[in-house]
């Protein structure tokens, strides 16, 4: 390996296609934006800088990477004169580079840290310009990677091919990499003699064999170098990545019932022997133990699930749920914020929010945790081995000591001691007949709003 390498991102395209107020690389696959998932690749591939080149919708991409990478190196290329000409909009950053150099594109989502190491290895082992190629199966369009005696001469744009070079099969990605102390040359000397009057990276290549530079092919696959220009594309990326992930979770011990109704984030964990049923859909940041059952139509988002529980069917795991060992989530549960303990059971029809439920517990069917008082959230606190009845709501902050009870129907706005067992609701009182003269009265109302 060199001893170093930058890796430019070119992310200056417009991307009107996508018909779209949000710049293009911002537009996320597996919950995670485009231009993210190839700066992860890159520094995974061995990037040790990173270079993002940004045009359309510059601030807002700029903020974006200001959170989601704040290390990365920005420039901004103001104006489109191709892609030699956005890598030279990097050009303070590649008068550091003394290493390696490759440029890559921010709509190339499924570029894989395997393929980019594999680039900086053939820079390392003596070649001085490395192109990732791919071969299609309809290669009609595409760009052709032209090699004499083992050796990449030429990139060839299909249109300006003749018959024999048409029917090479090997295609140029786009993706490139450079001995950095060559770079800079092969730059100024890449001219803008084409139809666009633009100037294009690709042309390097014959510059360097030119000037008795060696190149060579890294070979890719096209699903990992496919770049997305519009919503179908962005479709086709989702649908590739969700292909590769769910092989790999059965692959790595996790039984899927249906994979293809079950969608991940790109960094969905699953421990072995966990059991995903249809329609389970996993947001960003979720981390499910050894032998979890998730049932049917569930949706889980920035939560951690312990091994042996049971989530679902159609339950919600929203931000800061923390499920633990062999507890149970069932059917029209939603969790927010709220850890809830060892074998403790929420079951049925109920919110628990901003909540700590202790061990062994059992909220009952209809409860609510009221968290929220139009300004402020505030915690509930139930201790271990609590038994909450039926449709209680607990107004917090409020806390139900270990083993307390609370009675179906109670409204609970003070805290219950330990072993307690609380009534919070209205004194009932029986109307003999009464019921007889609402419905008379009723029907009277009934009829004379009906009558002409």
């Amino acid at each position: 390996m060199t001893s170093s390498c930058l890796a430019i991102i070119l992310a200056a395209g417009e991307g009107t296609r996508m018909r779209s107020s949000l710049p293009k690389v911002l537009h996320p696959v597996a919950g995670r934006a485009m231009i993210d998932h190839v700066v992860d690749a890159a520094k995974a591939g061995g990037a040790d800088k990173v270079a993002v080149v940004i045009g359309s919708g510059a601030e807002t991409v700029r903020s974006h990477l200001g959170k989601s990478h704040g290390d990365a190196l920005l420039f901004e290329q103001t104006e489109r004169l191709g892609t030699a000409h956005a890598v030279l909009a990097a050009k303070n950053a590649l008068v550091e580079a003394d290493g390696s150099v490759l440029v890559l594109f921010g709509d190339n989502p499924l570029i894989r840290p395997g393929t980019i190491a594999a680039m900086l290895q053939a820079l390392a082992a003596g070649n001085d310009l490395v192109v990732l190629g791919f071969e299609p199966e309809n290669p009609t369009g595409y760009g052709r990677l032209v090699s004499e005696n083992g050796k990449l001469v030429r990139i060839v744009e299909e249109k300006d091919a003749d018959a024999p070079t048409r029917a090479v099969r090997l295609c140029n990605a786009g993706i490139m990499g450079f001995k950095g102390a060559h770079l800079p040359a092969l730059l100024e000397r890449i001219g803008n003699a084409n139809a666009k009057k633009e100037y294009y990276l690709t042309d390097a290549v014959e510059i360097a064999v030119k000037a008795g530079l060696s190149t060579t092919v890294v070979l890719g696959d096209a699903i990992e170098v496919q770049g997305v220009n519009d919503r179908v594309q962005l479709a086709k990326a989702e649908a590739d990545f969700q292909a590769a992930r769910r092989l790999a979770a059965m692959r790595e011990g996790a039984t899927l019932i249906a994979p293809e109704t079950v969608f991940f984030s790109h960094d969905t964990k699953l421990g072995r022997d966990v059991t995903v049923e249809p329609n389970v859909v996993f947001g960003p940041g979720v981390t499910v133990a050894d032998g979890v059952s998730i049932r049917a139509f569930s949706h889980l988002e920035a939560a951690h699930v312990a091994s042996g529980a049971i989530i679902g069917p159609y339950a919600r795991l929203r931000p800061g749920a923390d499920i633990g060992e062999n507890a149970h989530i069932g059917n029209f549960v939603e969790i927010k914020n709220a850890d809830i303990a060892e074998g403790a059971k929420v079951n049925h029809l109920t919110y628990i929010g901003d909540a700590s439920v202790g061990a062994g517990s059992n909220i009952g069917a209809g409860t609510i945790t009221c968290n929220y008082d139009g300004t402020f959230k505030h915690r509930t606190t139930i201790g271990a081995g609590v038994f909450v009845g039926s449709h209680t709501t607990l107004v917090a902050p409020v806390s139900v000591g270990d083993g307390g009870y609370t009675a179906a129907g109670s409204v609970v706005t003070k805290d219950v001691p330990a072993e307690a067992l609380a009534f919070g609701r209205a004194h009932q009182i029986n109307k003999p007949g009464r019921a007889a003269k609402i419905r008379a009265d009723l029907a009277a109302k009934k009829a004379a709003k009906t009558s002409p």
